[in-house]
Parts: structure tokens; C-alpha cells; sequence
């Protein structure tokens, strides 16, 4: 079926190129992994631009779903127009920025986020000055490519930098609507995607176009297709069949030609670059931020930060992860960080060896709220997802921990009742790749360490199942925390700053004081009876509630153990498990 053109470039708009934009980039994901050669050729681009506009699809979804639910709450009056452009693209920009993977997904983060402030009126760009029309998508294009420019430490011709200002170049010169100036950003940027292997040396040994630059093709064709209702013809078909990309290639032939680059064959030199890709988000002031920079700047390569507002997204490759982690903790306050060994499994330092390494029979996988809870899964040998609060994965991040752990079976546990869903499409995607997965629905971190304490690889996977349910669902669990805002719960009225015990979900204690309630909601579950206690701390929790709680369950309750763990930034001041 077309796609209904949009004539202007609305909230619908916006809507509509993220999800044709997610598929596309679907579509293109192996063909875009399987060129990437640089900065890196660690075979992994077209993925990490998936991630990154399934969070900023997933962040707009949640506009439009939070105006409808608005629009219900009023009998179908006030909020049934849907939002702005103005509230969709800032969710465009924001979802973007806290999902960007990777080089490449770090950029586009920027080149949506430029693009979000031209159509949303931010910055310099006063609320009304930009219209929504032809004009106005050509302004929001140039300050994309311009601030994306500007967010990399050393900017290299013959990448989606160069892709993302000829596309540019080509809108500013273009005359007419929406359509007319997007069709000719992505004629533009085929054009420039094509002659990147002349400019960059190591795209021309390898006989590829820039992956980066690929995927911000795929995402203005989407773009066209948003505002003509028509699928622009292929970057191979608009280059004139100047360029070598994946489809004029045998797939093994360029799998060959990029590892003999990377290895130093073909006239080529080997990479010996840095060991480390390390990612976080910061929240920072930008006078911290132009300090962070420079720091990092020293320590590695590849250094792009983008973000703005108080809030960041950090990459860079480095040799020292912990300094470049020490730095972001120097700046503000890091979270959700990721750090990858190019050294593992990627065809990247020098050498360029890939190694064959044998899939393991059987992982787990699990979604945690806190660093400290991260380091006790990882020790027990899970692989991580580490979700801060407000900040749930995307089920691509799910999967692409499904496929990190490099296992014949995995069992995901999820954490969260929310994350049932994003779980569950992320298991049936690994399915299809030919990895069996089963899905433990574990609701608390509490849950998870239950289930992944009867954990036994050598036990027949259903076996192992069956145990790792069993005891996630003989496990209560509970959680303290402090109220937002006023609300109406299942215990009556609770204000702003209020302590909340919720027990399997349900708000059942209201107090003014942390370790109290903490006594009631502990006390409520003792009483259908318990053999362990798991107390896991959160950074904000009193210094002396621990110490309190396990004196009281040692004296109240025979025969009944406690454990204490430290679960680091996770939400919630408490979590509380009875098994």
C-alpha cells in the first residue's frame, strides 16, 4: 500500500518518517553491518542506527499515546488534535539522544536533534520563526549537518558527516515543498554517499561506501517517502553505479575485502586503535561538558558528544575505560554506561584477526535497575541490561544483549512488569536467528536473583526453566520509594515527598519515614511466611536501615535469613524479596 503523502511537515509527519525510517533501516541493517569499515570495521553500524531511531520512534509513540490518553480523560475533548510539531519533535530528539549507539548513532542523534530545534523553534530559533514548509525543512537540514559537524572532535571528510552537509548543500538550493526539498537532500546525499571511497582511503581498499552514510541515506528516503507517498530509487541505483556498496558485491567478497582492510591487506595498513568503545549519557552543565571534551580528547579517538539542556550523550574509543568513565563522573553525573572490547569477537585492532569463537550452550540475560545490581548478575554470569529509572530499553537493546551473550539457549529475565511486551518482541526476533529463547516473566530485580540462584546449565533447558520460574514465583517482592507527586493508591491519598511500601506492585504503605515503613512493608510480608530475606540498598537509602532491618528479622522471625546487596543508582530506596 502507498504510503499517503504529508504536504507539510507536522507531529503526524514526524510519526510517520520514524516508523518508515525503523523499517527501512530494518530492511538495510545486515546489508549496512556488513560494510562498516570505518572508524572501525566492527560490523555493527546498521544495527546501532536501528537502536538508535527505535528509541526516538519509541519516544514519540509515547506523545502521541499520552495526548489520546489525555483526550479520553476529557470525554474525547481537549487533546484530541494530537500534539504539536513542536512536542514531537523534541520527543524525536530526546528519544534519539538517550537510545544513540554506537559512532554513527551518536551523530544521527545530533543531526535529529539539530533538526528538532530548527522545527520546534529552540535555541536561537524563536518559537513560530521556522515554518513548517519547504523553507523551513531546508533550515532545520542545515543546522542538523552544521551541529553534527560541530559535535565531533575531529570531523573526517568521506563519512555521514560529509553524506549529512551534501544533503544539505542540495535542500538549500532546492525550491518548493516539503517533498521537493527532501527528495533533493536524498539525491544529494546518494550523490556525495557515492564518492565517500575517494575520499576516505581505507573505504576505497575495501570496495565500500561509509556505512554511516548509507544508513543517513535510508533515512532521508524514508523522509521522502514521509512527505511524497512515494520510495525514492536505492542509493545503488540514484550513484550511477559509481559506488561499491554491498549489492555489487557478493556478500563474501566484501566480508573478505573488509577484514583484509582491517588485517593490513590490500595495500592497507593494519588498525591498531584503541580497546575500548565507551558510551554513557551525562547530566552536565556545558562548562563541565567543554572541559569533558577536552579531557577525552587526550585519552582517545572518535570523540563525539552530543546533547544539550543538561543532558549528553558521550562516545568515545579509548585504551583506559576507567578514565574516561572518571571523567564523565568529574563532569556530572554518568549513567546508563556502556563499555565494548573492540577486542572481542570484532575484526578491529591490529592483526585483524576475527577469532572463531564457539557459541556457549546456554546464558542468561537480565534487565537490572542498578549498577550494583549489574556487577551481582554479571559475577553470577548473566549478561546485563542496565536500565536507570524513567529509562526503560528498547527490545532492540534486548536483543542485542540476547545476541552478545553468543549462546545456543538463553533465558531473558526481564525485571519489570513493564518491560513484558519489549521483552517478549525481542525473544521471538532472536527465535527467527535461530537462538532459543525462554522468557522468565520476572517483575522485580528480587525475582531475577531467585531465579538465577537455581540457575544449572548443565540441566536440560526445560528443566532449567521450570526451576528458574519456580523460584522467581515463590519470591514476593517489594519495593520503598518516595512519592513524585499527590496520587490516589490502594492505600489511600498519598502527598508529594510521601514514603511508599508497594508490595507486588500495589502501593499498601504510606509513611513519613523511610526505615518505618520499610519495617511495616517487611513485617506485611513475613506474615504469609518466608525462609530468605533479600534486602538490595539504593544509593539514597539511610546508612542504617540494613542494619535495622536484618536485627528485626532476626528477632521477630526464626529460622528466617537475610542478604544485603547494594543495587547502586536504582530507582528505588529499597528493594525488599521473600522467598
Amino acid at each position: 500500500m502507498a504510503q499517503v503523502p504529508q504536504t507539510f511537515f507536522d507531529a503526524l509527519a514526524v510519526r510517520t518518517w520514524c516508523g518508515l525510517a525503523l523499517e527501512a533501516l530494518g530492511r538495510a541493517r545486515a546489508e549496512i553491518d556488513a560494510i562498516n569499515v570505518y572508524p572501525v570495521a566492527d560490523g555493527d553500524t546498521g544495527t546501532n542506527l536501528y537502536l538508535t531511531v527505535e528509541s526516538a520512534a519509541a519516544e514519540v509513540e509515547a506523545v502521541f499515546t499520552g495526548h489520546a490518553a489525555g483526550a479520553g480523560a476529557d470525554g474525547g475533548e481537549g487533546g484530541a488534535a494530537g500534539p504539536t510539531l513542536s512536542e514531537a519533535a523534541r520527543a524525536l530528539a530526546h528519544g534519539a539522544l538517550i537510545g544513540a549507539r554506537g559512532n554513527s548513532g551518536t551523530i544521527l542523534a545530533q543531526l535529529l536533534r539539530g533538526m528538532a530545534q530548527v522545527l520546534a523553534g529552540d535555541g536561537p530559533f524563536g518559537e513560530g520563526a521556522v515554518s513548517a514548509d519547504g523553507r523551513g525543512l531546508g533550515l532545520a537540514l542545515r543546522h542538523a549537518a552544521d551541529s553534527a559537524r560541530q559535535a565531533v572532535a575531529h570531523p573526517v571528510e568521506g563519512t555521514v558527516l560529509t553524506v549529512a552537509s551534501a544533503a544539505a548543500d542540495a535542500a538549500d538550493r532546492a525550491t518548493g515543498d516539503c517533498g521537493v526539498v527532501a527528495r533533493a537532500a536524498h539525491d544529494g546525499a546518494c550523490a556525495a554517499l557515492a564518492a565517500t571511497p575517494a575520499q576516505l582511503p581505507v573505504l576505497r581498499r575495501a570496495g565500500v561506501v561509509d556505512a554511516g552514510g548509507r544508513g543517513l541515506v535510508t533515512v532521508l528516503a524514508a523522509l521522502v517517502e514521509t512527505l511524497t507517498g512515494e520510495r525514492p530509487r536505492a542509493a545503488a541505483d540514484m550513484a550511477d553505479g559509481t559506488h561499491a556498496s554491498v549489492e555489487a558485491h557478493t556478500a563474501e567478497d566484501v566480508h573478505a575485502r573488509v577484514e583484509a582492510c582491517a588485517a593490513g591487506g590490500e595495500g592497507g595498513a593494519a588498525r591498531s586503535g584503541p580497546a575500548f568503545e565507551v558510551i554513557y549519557l551525562l547530566e552536565a552543565d556545558d562548562t563541565a561538558v567543554a572541559r569533558l571534551r577536552e579531557r577525552l580528547d587526550g585519552l582517545g579517538d572518535s570523540l563525539v558528544v552530543v546533547g544539550g539542556d543538561g543532558l549528553w550523550n558521550v562516545h568515545v574509543h579509548v585504551d583506559d575505560a576507567g578514565a574516561a568513565v572518571e571523567a564523565g563522573v568529574e563532569a556530572g553525573r554518568p549513567h546508563r554506561i556502556r563499555i565494548t572490547h573492540f577486542g572481542v569477537g570484532d575484526v578491529h585492532t591490529a592483526g585483524g584477526q576475527e577469532p572463531t569463537q564457539e557459541r556457549a550452550q546456554r546464558a542468561v540475560v537480565a534487565v537490572v535497575p542498578g549498577e550494583g545490581l549489574a556487577g551481582l548478575y554479571s559475577e553470577a554470569g548473566a549478561t546485563t541490561v542496565l536500565a536507570c529509572p524513567g529509562e526503560e530499553p528498547a527490545s532492540g537493546e534486548l536483543l542485542e544483549a540476547v545476541r552478545r551473550a553468543h549462546a545456543r539457549e538463553v533465558v531473558l529475565l526481564p525485571n519489570d512488569a513493564e518491560l513484558r511486551h519489549t521483552a517478549a518482541a525481542a525473544a521471538e526476533q532472536a527465535r527467527t536467528e535461530g537462538i532459543r529463547v525462554a522468557l522468565i516473566p520476572t517483575r522485580s530485580a528480587v525475582q531475577g536473583i531467585a531465579a538465577l540462584a537455581v540457575h544449572e546449565p548443565e540441566r536440560r533447558f526445560d528443566e532449567d526453566v521450570v526451576a528458574m520460574t519456580s523460584a522467581a514465583g515463590a519470591t514476593r517482592y517489594a519495593e520503598v520509594t518516595v512519592a513524585e507527586r499527590q496520587s490516589w493508591t490502594m492505600a489511600g491519598i498519598c502527598q508529594a515527598g510521601d514514603v511508599l511500601g508497594l508490595i507486588d506492585g500495589d502501593v499498601a504503605v504510606i509513611g513519613h519515614d523511610v526505615t518505618s515503613a520499610a519495617e511495616a512493608v517487611l513485617d506485611r510480608m513475613l506474615a504469609a511466611g518466608g525462609e530468605m530475606v533479600t534486602l538490595v540498598l539504593g544509593d539514597e537509602a539511610p546508612d542504617t536501615i540494613a542494619r535495622h532491618l536484618e536485627a528485626r528479622v532476626r528477632e521477630r522471625y526464626l529460622a528466617v535469613d537475610t542478604v544485603v546487596y547494594h543495587g547502586g543508582r536504582q530507582g528505588a530506596l529499597l528493594l525488599i524479596g521473600v522467598e
